[in-house]
């Protein structure tokens, strides 16, 4: 649609405006959607990621090529909603522990292929990182202990196989 609608050397200007209140995540990927296909293309960041944002704020201003701004529009909100909305989910439960003694802390189960991006993003809304992968932890579940038969017998072998790693114990 774009090729057959939008001259090529027809120039363009569009706005990125927040739709509702969030925490900004992923601002920078978005503009690099842009960079990839116009390495000239200049953009303004209004906001920065972890800023909280009202509904109908500028977050950026693009200029560039036209048709290569609206090939990559669609590519850089996808990333800049979804990075936002975990950024603030994050925010939400963050703010519900406020002066508690404990913490947001992430999944690695995230989006494929998004895993270090959603995990900036939780950040951004004030979380912790936990795990990247099965790799960095033991986590010692209700399956585990069945099969061990006991918590003790457990996280007696998972230290016994992996005694540098955090070990972390699920209870009912």
């Amino acid at each position: 649609t774009t090729e057959a609608t939008v001259p090529g050397d027809t120039r363009g200007c569009g706005t990125i405006v927040v739709k509702a209140p969030c925490v900004l995540a992923g601002l920078d990927v978005a503009a690099e959607a842009f960079r990839q296909l116009d390495p000239a293309v200049h953009i303004t960041l209004r906001l920065q990621d972890g800023d909280r944002s009202a509904a109908g704020a500028i977050a950026a201003e693009v200029r560039g090529a036209a048709a290569l701004m609206l090939t990559a529009e669609r590519t850089a909100l996808n990333f800049l909603q979804v990075l936002s909305a975990t950024a603030t989910a994050t925010h939400r439960c963050a703010e519900r522990l406020a002066g508690l003694p404990c913490r947001v802390l992430d999944t690695r189960k995230t989006i494929p292929g998004l895993r270090l991006a959603q995990k900036y993003a939780v950040r951004c809304g004030g979380g912790r990182n936990h795990r990247l992968g099965l790799y960095d932890a033991v986590l010692v579940k209700e399956n585990h202990i069945a099969a061990a038969g006991s918590i003790a017998a457990a996280v007696t072998a998972a230290r016994r196989v992996a005694p540098g790693l955090l070990l972390e114990v699920e209870v009912e």
